[in-house]
């Protein structure tokens, strides 16, 4: 028999009808299974969940059958409670399906710490500019010590208390600069 003839055959056509008939099924069936398990058309609005705890997070969750996970604390902002809730991804008003995670930004406890630096030695304005870009807060309140240096940097206090190489101050820490009064020897 000749491919032509095949091809003009009973049997060729009987082949490709059980094929385009398993295809169908096998498309419809698919897209039976997907609507099953992807919850097709079902719908939650998230929550707005800003400045909440992670107590009242993890109940309002669970209500919608959802869950969440925490993956950063950002920069502290005064504006929102501690360990409360910065961001959130996705954002309220969107719709999501059950068993979805909400990822979550929490504001951390308090501001993060600045190591102080070696200032001795260095002008008043250096020492300024310096600890301002690290985001520590110079105050008014300079205390001069007998010393050869005109405005030269001889230490730094904290709330009155003398702060050394090394320690760490809270940032937006105010700092007040000891320097020496160019009357010393």
């Amino acid at each position: 028999m000749s491919l032509f003839q095949f091809l003009k055959s009973k049997t060729f056509f009987i082949q490709i009808a059980i094929a385009v008939i398993g295809l169908l099924i096998f498309v419809f069936a698919l897209q039976y299974w997907l609507g099953i398990t992807t919850n097709h058309n079902q719908k939650i609005q998230v929550p707005d969940l800003q400045k909440m705890s992670l107590n009242e997070v993890d109940r309002k969750l669970n209500e919608l059958n959802l869950s969440y996970k925490i993956i950063d604390s950002a920069s502290y902002n005064p504006d929102y409670p501690k360990k409360s809730v910065i961001e959130q991804t996705p954002v309220a008003g969107d719709f999501v399906k059950e068993k979805r995670k909400i990822y979550l930004t929490l504001n951390p406890s308090k501001y993060r710490d600045i190591t102080i630096p070696n200032l001795n030695g260095r002008t008043k304005r250096q020492a300024s500019s310096q600890l301002r870009a690290m985001g520590l807060n110079v105050g008014i309140n300079y205390t001069y010590v007998n010393d050869i240096g005109k405005d030269v940097v001889r230490g730094l206090r904290f709330n009155g208390k003398i702060v050394n190489e090394g320690d760490k101050l809270p940032l937006n820490s105010i700092v007040d600069l000891v320097l020496g009064d160019g009357k010393g020897r």
